[in-house]
């Protein structure tokens, strides 16, 4: 198809392509003032924004199952279903009808539902009212809200957060109390 313009061809993959106000600009080509303003509201305008990694997560949605799996690479866990796993993550999420079934170490736990085996916790380990944990547990602290259920092996503190004890030195024997003797204070 000839244009009026110099006998020349139209090139059909951009005649009818919208051109954006920078690339129009950039050509050198001038768009009328009312579309120009529209497309410059249009345009995605900067936003400061602090720089993020991105971060994965993955959902295990109500009345899904998840088992025999080792869940790697992922900064949160939410639960909404029933999972069978060992994992190592920053963050687990287990709503009030989720449960989870394994090995965990995590660096926060936030349970509504229900926790069964051996639970690493770097940091904080929330358990909410209607939150049940039971088995081997280690955590860094720990919140439990009235009606919040904690049972099992419990150990404060993680592995990394540990530090190697040195023997005490032995104390010197002390004599045991005889029944009838009286120990006084000068405490004045």
């Amino acid at each position: 198809m000839a244009t009026p313009f110099f006998n020349k061809k139209e090139d059909p993959f951009t005649a009818h392509r919208p051109i954006s106000p920078n690339a129009a600009a950039a050509q050198g080509a001038t768009l009328p003032a009312a579309t120009a303003a529209a497309a410059a509201a249009l345009a995605p305008q900067p936003v400061a924004v602090a720089p993020r990694e991105a971060e994965s997560k993955l959902t295990v949605g109500p009345n899904i199952k998840l088992k025999g799996v080792e869940i790697t690479d992922c900064d949160t866990l939410v639960v909404e279903g029933s999972v069978e796993a060992t994992m190592d993550s920053r963050v687990i999420q287990i709503s009030e009808r989720g449960s989870f079934k394994g090995s965990a170490e995590i660096d926060i736990a936030e349970i509504r539902g229900e926790f069964d085996g051996t639970l690493t916790v770097r940091q904080k380990l929330v358990i909410y009212a209607t939150g049940k944990v039971t088995g081997k547990i280690r955590y860094g602290k720990v919140v439990i809200e009235e009606g919040g259920q904690l049972s099992g092996e419990i150990e404060f503190g993680t592995a990394q957060a540990r530090l190697p004890v040195s023997p005490v030195s032995p104390v010197s024997p002390v004599s045991p109390v005889r029944p009838g003797l009286q120990v006084h204070s000068n405490v004045g």
